[in-house]
């Protein structure tokens, strides 16, 4: 079974599409500086419609994970078992996402930095984070 795709519209194309390009963009209020992920038409602090896009350089700091052993959805179950993390990036904006390359996962702790890894899966470009070299070397 296949990944559930996701639903790309006049809202968030411009996140897929940087993604396809190398580049994780996040939305950027010009009213009141606030930064967020994932795209909406407004920002969530002061409902502003003003807003641009900004290019996340790829760091990030870890927030939280989970690792599941028992499939959230039949297309994981071959991929068991399976991250979901949310990470905060340099700029501000907190994702959700999977950390790839872990070697032992009893090492991680909240606050470590990350780096982007965008890759391919499933015919979709997706945003991954792995731990940063420093992290690698020590982790």
């Amino acid at each position: 079974m296949t990944l559930p795709a996701p639903e790309i519209d006049q809202v968030n194309h411009w996140y897929w599409e940087g993604l396809a390009e190398g580049e994780l963009r996040f939305q950027h209020c010009r009213d009141c500086g606030l930064a967020w992920l994932p795209p909406t038409e407004e920002c969530s602090r002061c409902l502003s419609s003003s807003w641009e896009l900004r290019r996340s350089s790829g760091s990030a700091r870890l927030i939280s994970w989970v690792r599941y052993h028992v499939a959230p959805h039949p297309g994981f179950k071959d991929r068991l078992p399976y991250n979901v993390a949310v990470v905060e990036l340099a700029e501000g904006p907190r994702t959700v996402t999977n950390l790839v390359g872990v070697q032992d996962w009893s090492a991680l702790a909240a606050g470590m930095q990350l780096e982007l890894e965008i890759e391919q899966d499933d015919g979709v470009f997706l945003a991954r984070f792995s731990l940063a070299g420093t992290e690698q070397r020590h982790g």
